[in-house]
């Protein structure tokens, strides 16, 4: 038998069990090795019917006799045996509904079994007990530390241990897949060793050096792979990428806005900057709470690039954003320019004046052939838009920058293409919030540049999580907000109603609207999901950013980046089935005015309206505390869309373990011979 071996050679069971397995992880020996335990129960103790407490779990060893099946109401059986064990005390087995323990066990076998000691009458009894023959040197299912597997709807826990018992040997073929430096310097168990105590413990503390060992395995392994791809971004050198750094130009950035920026924006500007002087492309990433000021750091960087007469590519996306940022990111750039014109006879300072346009999928033929003859004779400095960008036929004079929106889920693909442009220098920015030892993880081939405050005065939003007893009371004050001139945004999990009977009580777009004009009839209510043509989600996003509708009613494509002042309610139906940190980005939609604004989160019933995790909604303000808690709760498969994303769920909670996550990631970057000048925590 080899690790490579297929477990339908090895493996003495059905059809559907195999394909079960499969359907697991599981094809070979090594993969079964790999399928780890998720808990453990200490059976070690053999204990005896005199001495152990009654309703109490034990393991007991003796000899069974006197077996037989007995039919009960309703046509099932129960399987009966009397138990005999090595102090002579006796008690009967029972097992409800499981005919094979009449061919499994036979008179006068030794046995070992595991279950509760209950008194019935006079009688002591082990009901439906767990069972093993004696006769065996080493006890499978007690007797010892016992694995308890993550099951399936036909492969349980026993059946899991008693197959891994029949491929045991094969453990010494494992191969040690941790370089022999790494392993002395972090102190770790080998390999095969850590697989051994995992699947067949002897004691706690080597199950517990065994699980530290495979989560370092894990993350140490998925580190590397994400630094070979940064090692491999940034394998060409090019002169042309070196982009000085003008800090006057910077200072009169600052001095042309009228406020003053964060300090975690200048660190944010100063980091990426730093990174284009160098002549290998750069790979950071920009994160940080709704209302950071991600654009205005992005607009800073664009601004030294354009000075320098290198072009810039903006993507995010949807084309209402895209419109967006034309505007305003424009609207600043343009005003900067003017400012340095202003100050002409003060200064040599100088910045021509900055050509930006928007090409999108929906842009008029005509109109995008012009674009791209502007981008390829280097006309146009700053183009935005939607993953039109990147296609074959956009070709660059010299593209020195690209910034994407991290919700665009940029891959390999893309990645390819841009290179193909002249590999220019990359910003990935989000405005999810991402806990540290995720996105050393997930987006691990970048650089970090973290966004911890917030400019401005910004009011903190107030939310409240609704029970549907208090819906009434809440439209109520939706109703007067709007008499005093303010718009709404309301969410809904679905466009239409669904077919699916568990999902007939979550709220859609269709129902809304006509729910909400029937109760709101004197008031203007838009509609607006992923499934309207672009120019019509552009024109209703526009008539209600120009206040000719009151209330928005949406599904989560209004989820990133829509800017509209005069919002200042957001009402999310059906809170419950949202994460925090995507419900963090609804509630972001709001607060961007002067007045108060308000988050109210709706549920299904009043039992959802308990739940702590939306109570931490009602808490606390800050999308990195949200994160984490979401990332405890929920774990990272399910944050962020990475489980799409090839990131694992990781098996042994790593990214749960932040001083893991840096250690591992030290030891990769030592392995592939980079060192992080910053420091692994950016």
């Amino acid at each position: 038998m080899r690790l490579s071996t297929p477990l339908s050679a090895v493996l003495k069971t059905t059809k559907e069990h195999l394909a079960a397995l499969e359907g697991m992880g599981m094809r070979t020996v090594e993969d079964f090795f790999l399928y780890l335990p998720r808990a453990y129960e200490d059976l070690t103790a053999i204990q005896t019917l005199r001495t152990v407490p009654l309703d109490q779990k034990a393991t007991f060893r003796g000899t069974i006799h006197s077996l037989k099946r007995v039919r009960i109401r309703g046509g099932k059986f129960i399987v009966t045996g009397q138990f005999t064990d090595t102090e002579n005390s006796a008690a009967e087995a029972v097992w409800f509904n499981q005919p094979h323990v009449m061919r499994m066990l036979e008179e006068g076998d030794p046995v070992v079994l595991t279950g509760k000691l209950v008194r019935k009458g006079t009688r002591l009894q082990i009901q439906s007990p767990q069972f093993e023959s004696a006769v065996r040197e080493n006890l499978v299912h007690a007797g010892r530390l016992v694995p308890i597997y993550p099951e399936h709807d036909l492969i349980n826990t026993k059946w899991l241990r008693e197959k891994m018992a029949l491929v045991r040997e094969a453990i010494e073929q494992l191969k040690e897949n941790l370089p022999a430096e790494v392993l002395e310097e972090e102190a770790l168990m080998g390999r095969k060793e850590a697989i051994r105590a995992l699947h067949f413990p002897e004691k706690g503390e080597e199950v517990e050096r065994a699980r530290q060992r495979m989560a370092f395995e894990e993350m140490y392994l998925m580190q590397c792979d994400v630094l070979r791809k940064k090692k491999e971004w940034q394998g060409e050198t090019q002169e042309r990428l070196k982009i000085p750094m003008d800090v006057e130009l910077i200072r009169a950035f600052f001095q042309s806005l009228n406020f003053t920026p964060t300090g975690s924006q200048k660190i944010a500007i100063y980091e990426i900057l730093k990174d284009m002087e160098k002549d290998r492309p750069m790979s950071r990433l920009l994160e940080g709470d709704v209302g950071s000021g991600k654009t205005l750091v992005a607009t800073a960087v664009l601004a030294n690039v354009i000075r320098h007469g290198g072009q810039c590519a903006l993507m995010v996306p949807t084309e209402v954003l895209a419109r967006q940022h034309v505007a305003s990111i424009g609207k600043t750039l343009i005003s900067f320019h003017t400012y340095l014109e202003h100050r002409g006879a003060e200064g040599t300072l100088r910045m021509k004046h900055p050509s930006i346009t928007l090409l999108t999928g929906s842009l008029p033929v005509p109109e995008a052939r012009k674009v791209k003859q502007g981008l390829s004779t280097g006309t146009i400095d700053l183009v935005i838009g939607t993953h039109a960008l990147i296609q074959e036929q956009v070709q660059f004079r010299n593209l020195q920058l690209v910034i994407v929106d991290e919700q665009h889920r940029f891959g390999v693909a893309q990645r390819e293409q841009l290179k193909e442009k002249g590999n220019p220098h990359f910003l990935s920015m989000t405005a999810t919030p991402i806990p540290r030892t995720l996105a050393l993880t997930a987006y691990g081939h970048h650089d970090l540049s973290v966004l911890l405050e917030k400019p401005g005065n910004r009011q903190p939003i107030h939310t409240k999580v609704v029970a549907p007893s208090d819906r009434s009371q809440v439209e109520k004050f939706i109703d007067h907000q709007i008499d005093e001139g303010r718009q709404i945004f309301v969410i809904c999990p679905l466009i239409q109603e669904s077919e699916h009977e568990e999902m007939a009580e979550v709220k859609n777009v269709e129902q809304e609207v006509k729910r909400l004009k029937e109760g709101f009839p004197h008031r203007r209510i838009a509609p607006l999901h992923g499934r309207m043509k672009p120019a019509e989600k552009e024109e209703t996003m526009q008539l209600f950013k120009n206040r000719k509708s009151d209330i928005l009613v949406s599904t989560s494509v209004i989820e990133v980046g829509i800017d509209v002042p005069n919002a200042t309610i957001i009402v999310i139906e059906g809170a419950q089935r949202f994460g925090l940190a995507q419900l963090h980005q609804f509630r972001g939609r709001v607060g961007r005015g002067e007045e108060k604004s308000y988050c109210f989160l709706f549920t299904t019933t009043t039992e959802q309206a308990r739940s702590p995790r939306l109570r931490a909604m009602e808490e606390h303000d800050s999308g990195f505390l949200l994160a984490e808690i979401d990332l405890q709760i929920r774990g990272p498969g399910e944050l962020f869309g990475l489980r799409q994303s090839g990131i694992p769920d990781f098996r042994l909670g790593g990214l749960l373990n932040p001083e893991l996550v840096v250690r591992a990631r030290r030891a990769a970057q030592r392995a592939l011979g980079m060192r992080d000048a910053q420091g692994v925590m950016g």
